[in-house]
């Protein structure tokens, strides 16, 4: 038996690696601020954003095992739950709790995301969700792929049962078509495709629609809701998202983007129509010094040790999102008075990685939004200022 501990966590192992348990886990604690100190649309505070413990490992060699937890905000939940079947590199099995393959940010570690709070278009991608998935890794790690079927979840949502006797499927692939040419500036260049598709039936009680929120997790759009079925929006048939998707990384500088689209059957009463909604997101990144942009997160070069001038790294991004709610939706299905049909992010931030386990980072964000307000106005714009000290492990 080999028991370690490094800057990955805390693990024991057999001889060959064929039997594994890691302990790892991080921390995240946030401060959020509105600028504005008239018409705040929510709280100023400091809090836990995340905190979740995190066992993974191997058994016999060809089966892992993951199990997330989290006690954020002062609530425990499971956020994985999975074991992964690997024969081979090309074909694997996932069964368990897990992110379907759907949403390019959504996928990505939340210690990774280069800022804080993810972008507009997670609000149409499903979180997570029960199910099996086929994956794995094609031509030389230059294409993967993911197929699953799933419970179905609303957009943005998480579950652990099936609510209505349906189920979903999820899809994406995803290549990088240059990694194996000379063409070094264009070898990080990823591309790729997602799509998911299934059918919600919700309840006056449950009615299976999401509210969309923004980077200040305060929600702008929400249905219309009541204590009968005339005045309660309920999912009411298809769900169908779409979203291409890319990233390119090379040296210092990286890419970040993504399109989704996500249509659903809704039902008020008589009334019934399909409402798309769409939303898109673009982020650059620049590492000043001190490591490689990367989707997997900054490595830095030299961990913080003053003594020897080593500082980390340092990385600035900046972001741009718009997410625009279908016209139809208004007046028959959501409030034009509370609800905006439009909202537009624009915000910067800046990562201290003083070595692979600790960041600190700042952001500033501003979202607009058309509509929303009394009298055909527009909701108050949100400036916000967000910081977080992170440990992983």
């Amino acid at each position: 038996m080999i028991a370690r501990a490094s800057s990955e966590g805390f693990s024991l192992s057999s001889e060959d690696k064929s039997f594994q348990i890691k302990l790892r886990g991080y921390l995240q604690a946030d401060g959020r601020f509105f600028l504005s100190d008239t018409d705040r649309p929510g709280t100023s505070t400091f809090q836990l954003r995340r905190a979740r413990p995190l066992l993974e490992g191997t058994l016999f060699g060809a089966f892992d095992f993951r199990l997330l937890t989290d006690f954020g905000g002062g609530t425990a939940t499971v956020q994985d739950a999975y074991l992964d079947i690997h024969p081979w590199r090309a074909l694997r099995l996932r069964v368990g709790k897990f992110k379907p393959p759907v949403g390019l940010e959504r996928l990505q570690s939340a210690t990774n995301t280069l800022f804080i709070e993810r972008a507009l278009p997670t609000n149409l991608v499903p979180n997570r969700d029960i199910g099996l998935q086929l994956h794995g890794e094609l031509l030389e790690g230059t294409l993967t792929y993911a197929l699953g079927a799933f419970n179905g979840v609303p957009d943005g949502g998480s579950a652990d049962a099936n609510s209505d006797n349906s189920f979903d499927l999820a899809g994406r692939v995803y290549t990088y078509p240059l990694r194996r040419t000379s063409l070094h500036p264009l070898q990080g260049l990823g591309l790729g495709f997602a799509a998911s598709h299934g059918r919600r039936l919700g309840t006056t009680a449950a009615p299976a629609l999401a509210s969309y929120r923004a980077t200040s997790q305060q929600a702008f759009f929400s249905y219309l809701t009541s204590t009968t079925a005339a005045d309660t929006v309920f999912a009411s048939g298809e769900n169908l998202r779409l979203s291409p998707q890319g990233t390119w990384f090379w040296g210092p500088v990286g890419l970040l983007a993504e399109y989704v689209s996500s249509a659903q059957e809704v039902r008020r009463g008589t009334e019934r129509a399909r409402l798309r909604h769409q939303s898109w997101q673009a982020t650059a990144a620049y590492v000043l010094f001190g490591g490689d942009a990367s989707y997997e997160g900054v490595r830095p070069t030299h961990p913080v040790n003053p003594s020897e001038g080593a500082w980390g790294a340092v990385e600035l991004d900046a972001r741009y999102s718009d997410l625009r709610v279908d016209p139809n939706t208004f007046p028959t299905y959501a409030d034009p008075a509370k609800s905006a049909r439009e909202a537009k992010s624009w915000g910067i931030a800046a990562n201290w990685y003083l070595n692979t386990n600790v960041r600190i980072a700042l952001n500033f964000d501003r979202t607009t939004f058309e509509g929303g307000a009394a009298d055909d106005g527009n909701r108050i714009p949100e400036n916000l200022l967000l910081s977080r000290f992170q440990v992983s492990w």
